[in-house]
């Protein structure tokens, strides 16, 4: 149901063109960043792993890495001999200031660089076929991991979701004692402020505003359906951000609930909600 966004897989592999290997960190982020390390002679590739990895993964820090330990294309050496001469003439020069009998080896010269030149006649098309299988492979493993400790945290995530509604059960056992309790501390202020007497009908058009102002019957429906949204949303595995939204307008109902009672029950359980939600919310962080 869920997909987490931390995530590794790691996969080794021996084609005929070329052997190495591949492998996918994934972090907690905000967006998709897909940060690509690879090798100087395949850094042509970059667009075409870009887009497999954009493909299957909606959002995290990704760093993917292609290691390679062999890569039997042929390759083209050219020397650059104006170079060769020029630094073998250096370091003659210098080993003569120095008085040295030693001359410059060949080895010493070809490292430095532009001695040699050398490029691969290399058909991105055929490496790109011998490597795009590889990564496939990989990307089923690394989501098969994502899914693995997404289906964990959606554990969490709905045992915190049973807690609220749990809770939220005794507001609603507790709904119409508050009303009660507003009706019957309103007309001991009645009596008390009007101890002679006074319109019965005004005692009770006090009491119907006061109810409209002060019931939670509508904020209690209001969150009924938020968790009905918040099962459909999860059920239909859309992104996670939908679910943190749906959260914090879950909170602004309990919020308005805690400034409306006058209950010590309610009070308890408004503080479980609470933390339920923050729970909810710091585990839906890790969800794609």
């Amino acid at each position: 149901m869920f997909t987490s966004m931390t995530g590794f897989a790691r996969r080794e592999f021996k084609t005929d063109i070329i052997a190495g290997a591949m492998q996918i960190k994934s972090y907690n982020n905000r967006y998709l960043d897909i940060v690509i390390s690879l090798p100087p002679q395949l850094s042509m590739f970059e667009p075409l792993f870009q887009q497999a990895l954009s493909e299957s993964i909606r959002r995290g820090k990704i760093e993917f890495s292609l290691r390679v330990k062999s890569f039997s294309y042929p390759v083209n050496v050219q020397p650059d001999t104006s170079a060769a001469k020029a630094i073998y003439s250096a370091l003659a020069e210098i080993g003569k200031s120095l008085e040295m009998t030693e001359k410059p080896n060949l080895s010493m010269i070809a490292s430095f660089d532009g001695v040699l030149q050398y490029d691969r006649d290399v058909d991105i098309d055929v490496i790109w076929q011998s490597l795009k299988p590889v990564l496939n492979a990989l990307i089923d493993e690394f989501n098969e991991h994502r899914k693995r400790e997404g289906q964990a945290t959606g554990t969490n995530i709905f045992a915190e979701l049973d807690r609220f509604t749990s809770m939220l059960a005794v507001i609603r056992q507790n709904a119409s004692q508050m009303d009660e309790l507003i009706k019957t501390q309103l007309r001991e202020r009645f009596d008390e402020l009007l101890p002679k007497g006074y319109d019965e009908q005004r005692l009770l058009q006090e009491v119907a505003v006061q109810l409209v102002r002060l019931t939670i019957n509508e904020e209690i429906a209001r969150l009924d359906a938020h968790l009905a949204a918040f099962k459909t949303i999860a059920a239909e595995q859309m992104p996670a951000k939908k679910l943190d939204f749906l959260c914090q307008e879950m909170n602004r109902e309990v919020n308005t609930i805690g400034s409306k009672n006058i209950l010590i029950p309610v009070s308890h359980a408004i503080i479980e909600m609470k933390d339920a939600l923050e729970n909810i919310r710091e585990q839906l962080r890790n969800i794609e």
